[in-house]
């Protein structure tokens, strides 16, 4: 490891502690020439994933699209940043040990699907209507019912509702 400020490769490591749930090490290290402190991060390498896509091509895992992808279903929607983040570390991990180097699309949907249900019910069916093609309003309302049918997963999310029909009793 090179000092950036001297670039003396000789330095010794004061701390080290793990982050990101065990994910990388984090290590303090001192330069033994200037005596400079600074930070590095260790984490395992990990062969890059290849998403086959639905029409057979395929495009390298971008973890920025995923983040990109369900930033989108969360919009105006009351979801905090570190919940998205950890969501996606979360589905980029098991991914990983789920898959050696080729990962179906629908893969990657179906995780992404099972985040957004424990995040929030209008974020999960508006990557739903996207993710499974929805075509006619039917779908919507289909999706929406059986969602509501499985009931929320935990006690933070919200409650989802469909309003009742004019005319129609419960």
């Amino acid at each position: 490891m090179r000092c950036p400020k001297c670039t003396g490769q000789e330095d010794r490591v004061i701390d080290s502690r793990s982050s990101k749930e065990g994910a990388t090490i984090r290590r303090r290290r001192e330069c033994l020439s200037c005596s400079h402190r600074f930070t590095t991060y260790e984490e395992i390498e990990r062969e890059l994933l290849v998403i086959i896509k639905r029409d057979g091509r395929r495009e390298p895992f971008s973890r920025e699209k995923l983040v990109a992808g369900i930033k989108r279903a969360c919009q105006k929607r009351p979801v905090p940043e570190e919940a998205i983040a950890n969501a996606v570390e979360r589905i980029a991990e098991n991914l990983s040990a789920s898959f050696d180097r080729e990962v179906p699309a629908r893969e990657v949907g179906a995780r992404v699907m099972t985040e957004l249900h424990s995040l929030d019910a209008v974020a999960y069916i508006r990557f739903a209507s996207i993710y499974r093609q929805f075509e006619e309003v039917t779908d919507f309302v289909e999706e929406a019912q059986r969602l509501a049918s499985l009931g929320p997963p935990d006690k933070r999310q919200m409650s989802f509702e469909l309003p009742a029909e004019s005319g129609a009793t419960p």
